[in-house]
């Protein structure tokens, strides 16, 4: 079926070629998952390969939480910090 020929249809032929395509994708994604994985237990230095997978995952890990959990200091407390401190280093 063409892309003109979907258009004319109704919405519901457009949702079933929308999700028809979707399942194909994951589908396709899987296998290719499924064959990495089994390519990857087949290799002898997979214990290091998991080790060095887990550390990565960790730091991406500390990277959202550092992301996401903590509020950067405002700019202008980091500006009021700055100021105050140039002051003392003047006083000396």
């Amino acid at each position: 079926m063409t892309y003109e020929a979907a258009r004319r249809g109704g919405l519901d032929e457009r949702a079933v070629l929308l999700v028809a395509g979707v399942a194909d994708l994951a589908v396709s994604a899987v296998g290719s998952a499924v064959g990495t994985i089994r390519g990857l237990l087949r290799r002898s230095d997979a214990v290091d390969l998991a080790a060095g997978a887990e550390q990565e995952l960790a730091a991406r890990g500390r990277l959202v939480l550092d992301r996401y959990a903590v509020a950067p200091p405002a700019h202008l407390e980091i500006l009021a910090r700055h100021a105050l401190a140039r002051r003392a280093s003047d006083d000396v």
